[in-house]
Formats: structure tokens, C-alpha cells, sequence
């Protein structure tokens, strides 16, 4: 059975802007695949257009079918993780393998907090007052 797989050091998954997230990107497959890559992106849900930027990528050489590479990426200023009422962001962190689409991920939480940002009515002039 094929798999992809990627963990955070100490499966970290909330982050402060401008930290460094390591992990490994692990994978099991049945046969080599050509490429192998680590993508850090956003992207939203909710009304509307979906949106999607990738933010930085780890590409590895020489990738085995049975496989495990640590990586680095470094987190931006933002955007934020937030979530409202008609839109949220996430980010995530995804290794895929080519041909085949093949991909793994995990969901992250950016913010200076460290957790994400919850909109509500009334905020920001928003509601009655």
C-alpha cells in the first residue's frame, strides 16, 4: 500500500510568524518517483473564489520509493490563519510526489498568537454598538 506522509518536529502544528518549521517527509510507494517535493502554501474556503499561493518549496534528489527527507521552511510575516463567517485561511505544509499526484499534508496554524484568528460579527466597527 502506497503512502505519503509529513510530521513537524515534536508535531508542532501552530507557529509564530517568521519561525522555521523542520520536519520529515516520509513516503512509501511502488515504484521511484521522478520528483518529490515539500510545498508550504495557503489557501481559502468559504464564499467565492478560492484562493491559493505557494509560499516556498524543498525539493529532493534522487528520491527512493521507499523514502524519508527532513526539510526547513521558513514561515512569512503572513498572512494569518483566521477563520470567519463566510471565509477561512489555512496554511498547510504537503509533500507530493510526481507522476501521480500522490501528496501528503498537514494543517498549520499562523499567527502571532499561535492560534488562529476567529472573525466574529461586531468586530471591527462591524455590529451594533
Amino acid at each position: 500500500m502506497e503512502w505519503i506522509q509529513v510530521d513537524t518536529a515534536d508535531g508542532q502544528l501552530s507557529f509564530l510568524p517568521g519561525e522555521t518549521v523542520e520536519g520529515v517527509a516520509s513516503w512509501h510507494l511502488d515504484a521511484p518517483p521522478q520528483t518529490v517535493e515539500v510545498r508550504l502554501f495557503w489557501y481559502t474556503e468559504g464564499k467565492g473564489d478560492q484562493d491559493l499561493q505557494i509560499v516556498q518549496t524543498v525539493s529532493f534528489g534522487q528520491p527512493e520509493a521507499d523514502d524519508r527527507r527532513a526539510f526547513r521552511v521558513k514561515l512569512p510575516a503572513g498572512p494569518y490563519s483566521f477563520s470567519g463567517k463566510l471565509i477561512s485561511l489555512t496554511w498547510a505544509l504537503e509533500v507530493v510526489a510526481e507522476p501521480g499526484s500522490r501528496a501528503g499534508r498537514a494543517l498549520l496554524v499562523l499567527s502571532p498568537t499561535g492560534r488562529e484568528i476567529l472573525l466574529h460579527p461586531g468586530i471591527h466597527g462591524a455590529g451594533p454598538g
